[in-house]
């Protein structure tokens, strides 16, 4: 058991349609305490060449709350379906987050994975 306080959160982005990473896809961070508390903004950062965000800010103690933002259809083009998706998940005290998005211009995929 961990003696953390606090929950992380990493993810990355795979173009299915491409059959690779998505780089360049600007990513924001949200979190809250509670399920109707007002959302926090934590910042943002943008996936790299692997189509990973290896530098979103950290979770305030307390977070019960994430939400991440992905602006796709920068990446995607004027093909995108949905031009952003916001993914909405609850995390635990001390446990790592990590959430994938499968993309591809018509549809998307998350899950946690490890």
């Amino acid at each position: 058991m961990s003696t953390e306080t606090t929950a992380s959160v990493s993810t990355h982005i795979l173009d299915t349609s491409a059959g690779r990473p998505a780089e360049g896809v600007a990513v924001h961070l949200s979190a809250r305490r509670g399920p109707h508390a007002h959302w926090r903004t934590l910042g943002g950062s943008a996936t790299d060449a692997d189509g990973r965000c290896e530098d979103l800010p950290a979770l305030p103690e307390g977070t019960t709350h994430v939400r991440l933002d992905f602006a796709v259809e920068p990446y995607l083009g004027r093909s995108a379906f949905f031009p952003e998706v916001a993914v909405t998940f609850a995390v635990v005290p001390g446990e790592h987050h990590h959430v994938p998005l499968l993309l591809n211009p018509f549809g998307y995929s998350v899950y946690r994975g490890s």
